[in-house]
Protein backbone atom coordinates (compact mmCIF):
# COMPACT_ATOMS: atom_id res chain seq x y z
CA UNK A 1 0.00 0.00 0.00
CA UNK A 2 2.93 2.29 -0.27
CA UNK A 3 2.92 3.03 3.63
CA UNK A 4 6.79 3.61 5.52
CA UNK A 5 7.39 4.38 8.86
CA UNK A 6 7.22 2.31 11.92
CA UNK A 7 3.97 1.86 12.99
CA UNK A 8 3.62 2.80 16.75
CA UNK A 9 3.19 0.04 19.37
CA UNK A 10 3.39 2.11 22.78
CA UNK A 11 -0.04 1.16 24.25
CA UNK A 12 -0.22 -0.62 27.80
CA UNK A 13 -2.68 -3.73 26.80
CA UNK A 14 -2.87 -5.83 23.63
CA UNK A 15 -5.74 -4.26 22.73
CA UNK A 16 -4.54 -0.94 22.93
CA UNK A 17 -1.42 -2.13 20.65
CA UNK A 18 -3.89 -3.80 18.46
CA UNK A 19 -5.82 -0.80 18.34
CA UNK A 20 -2.72 1.44 17.83
CA UNK A 21 -1.43 -0.53 14.80
CA UNK A 22 -4.35 -0.63 12.79
CA UNK A 23 -5.74 2.81 13.40
CA UNK A 24 -2.25 3.57 12.14
CA UNK A 25 -2.72 1.97 9.04
CA UNK A 26 -6.97 3.06 8.74
CA UNK A 27 -5.74 6.98 8.56
CA UNK A 28 -3.06 6.66 6.32
CA UNK A 29 -5.44 4.42 4.20
CA UNK A 30 -9.07 4.95 4.94
CA UNK A 31 -9.16 1.26 4.23
CA UNK A 32 -10.14 -1.63 6.07
CA UNK A 33 -7.58 -3.09 8.30
CA UNK A 34 -6.71 -5.47 10.88
CA UNK A 35 -3.65 -5.76 13.01
CA UNK A 36 -2.61 -7.89 16.28
CA UNK A 37 -0.87 -7.62 19.43
CA UNK A 38 0.16 -10.82 21.26
CA UNK A 39 2.04 -11.47 24.74
CA UNK A 40 2.99 -14.40 27.32
CA UNK A 41 1.09 -13.47 30.83
CA UNK A 42 2.56 -15.34 33.47
CA UNK A 43 0.51 -15.09 37.20
CA UNK A 44 3.52 -14.91 39.29
CA UNK A 45 4.91 -12.38 37.60
CA UNK A 46 1.65 -10.42 38.01
CA UNK A 47 0.69 -10.53 33.68
CA UNK A 48 4.82 -9.31 32.71
CA UNK A 49 5.62 -9.27 29.90
CA UNK A 50 2.31 -9.23 28.93
CA UNK A 51 2.96 -6.06 26.37
CA UNK A 52 6.88 -6.54 26.46
CA UNK A 53 7.04 -9.98 25.80
CA UNK A 54 9.13 -9.76 22.58
CA UNK A 55 11.44 -7.26 24.39
CA UNK A 56 11.23 -8.56 27.88
CA UNK A 57 14.99 -8.75 27.84
CA UNK A 58 15.81 -5.43 26.38
CA UNK A 59 15.19 -3.65 23.11
CA UNK A 60 17.13 -5.56 20.95
CA UNK A 61 16.97 -9.15 22.95
CA UNK A 62 16.77 -12.17 21.37
CA UNK A 63 14.24 -15.30 21.93
CA UNK A 64 16.68 -16.85 23.96
CA UNK A 65 17.36 -13.82 26.22
CA UNK A 66 13.82 -13.88 26.79
CA UNK A 67 13.35 -16.84 27.48
CA UNK A 68 16.25 -16.75 29.84
CA UNK A 69 15.04 -14.02 31.74
CA UNK A 70 11.67 -15.81 32.81
CA UNK A 71 13.02 -18.62 33.77
CA UNK A 72 15.54 -17.29 36.26
CA UNK A 73 12.57 -14.49 36.99
CA UNK A 74 10.63 -17.87 37.89
CA UNK A 75 13.22 -20.18 39.51
CA UNK A 76 11.98 -21.26 42.54
CA UNK A 77 8.34 -20.59 42.11
CA UNK A 78 6.35 -23.12 41.94
CA UNK A 79 3.50 -20.98 41.01
CA UNK A 80 4.25 -21.37 37.21
CA UNK A 81 0.37 -20.78 35.50
CA UNK A 82 0.89 -18.52 32.12
CA UNK A 83 -0.99 -17.99 29.47
CA UNK A 84 -0.87 -16.69 25.60
CA UNK A 85 -3.13 -13.97 24.60
CA UNK A 86 -3.76 -12.68 21.28
CA UNK A 87 -5.96 -9.73 20.41
CA UNK A 88 -6.81 -8.58 16.90
CA UNK A 89 -8.24 -5.42 16.19
CA UNK A 90 -10.23 -5.16 12.69
CA UNK A 91 -10.81 -1.47 11.43
CA UNK A 92 -14.13 -1.45 8.88
CA UNK A 93 -15.42 1.90 7.70
CA UNK A 94 -13.79 3.50 11.05
CA UNK A 95 -15.28 1.54 13.67
CA UNK A 96 -12.82 -1.06 15.56
CA UNK A 97 -14.03 -4.40 16.37
CA UNK A 98 -11.98 -7.06 18.68
CA UNK A 99 -11.34 -11.09 18.75
CA UNK A 100 -9.25 -12.07 21.67
CA UNK A 101 -7.96 -15.81 21.60
CA UNK A 102 -6.41 -17.37 24.96
CA UNK A 103 -4.38 -20.89 25.78
CA UNK A 104 -3.46 -21.26 29.16
CA UNK A 105 -0.57 -23.40 29.96
CA UNK A 106 2.20 -23.59 32.10
CA UNK A 107 5.97 -22.42 32.13
CA UNK A 108 8.16 -25.27 32.16
CA UNK A 109 11.14 -25.09 33.81
CA UNK A 110 13.80 -25.69 30.59
CA UNK A 111 13.51 -25.42 27.19
CA UNK A 112 12.14 -28.38 25.18
CA UNK A 113 11.52 -29.00 21.41
CA UNK A 114 13.10 -26.51 18.97
CA UNK A 115 10.07 -25.87 16.33
CA UNK A 116 8.02 -22.80 16.88
CA UNK A 117 9.29 -19.37 18.22
CA UNK A 118 9.48 -16.71 21.48
CA UNK A 119 8.42 -18.71 24.30
CA UNK A 120 6.97 -21.68 22.61
CA UNK A 121 9.97 -24.22 24.05
CA UNK A 122 9.24 -23.18 27.71
CA UNK A 123 5.20 -23.02 27.04
CA UNK A 124 3.07 -26.08 27.65
CA UNK A 125 -0.61 -25.88 27.22
CA UNK A 126 -3.13 -27.23 29.22
CA UNK A 127 -3.72 -31.08 28.57
CA UNK A 128 -0.87 -31.63 26.60
CA UNK A 129 2.25 -32.95 27.95
CA UNK A 130 4.25 -30.70 25.18
CA UNK A 131 5.95 -27.64 25.04
CA UNK A 132 4.55 -25.41 22.33
CA UNK A 133 7.96 -26.05 19.94
CA UNK A 134 7.27 -30.06 20.59
CA UNK A 135 4.09 -29.94 18.94
CA UNK A 136 3.34 -30.64 15.06
CA UNK A 137 2.60 -27.29 13.59
CA UNK A 138 -1.00 -28.05 12.65
CA UNK A 139 -2.04 -29.12 16.31
CA UNK A 140 -0.46 -25.48 17.92
CA UNK A 141 -2.42 -23.86 15.14
CA UNK A 142 -5.37 -25.61 16.49
CA UNK A 143 -4.71 -24.47 19.77
CA UNK A 144 -2.96 -21.16 19.93
CA UNK A 145 -4.15 -17.80 21.42
CA UNK A 146 -3.65 -16.53 16.93
CA UNK A 147 -5.41 -19.95 15.62
CA UNK A 148 -8.45 -18.90 18.20
CA UNK A 149 -8.32 -15.13 17.53
CA UNK A 150 -8.24 -15.65 13.54
CA UNK A 151 -10.83 -17.98 13.86
CA UNK A 152 -12.89 -15.97 15.43
CA UNK A 153 -12.14 -12.92 12.94
CA UNK A 154 -12.38 -15.59 9.78
CA UNK A 155 -16.27 -16.50 11.83
CA UNK A 156 -16.99 -12.57 11.72
CA UNK A 157 -15.97 -11.96 8.47
CA UNK A 158 -18.12 -14.79 6.97
CA UNK A 159 -20.93 -14.96 8.49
Amino acid sequence: MGLEGDIPETADTLKGNALQKAQWVWDRTHTDCFADDTGLEVEALGGAPGVYSARYAGEHCSFDDNINKLLSALDGNTNRRACFRTVICLIENGVPTYFEGRVDGVILTERYGTDGFGYDPVFMPDRFAVSFAEMPLEVKNMISHRGIAVKKLADYLTS
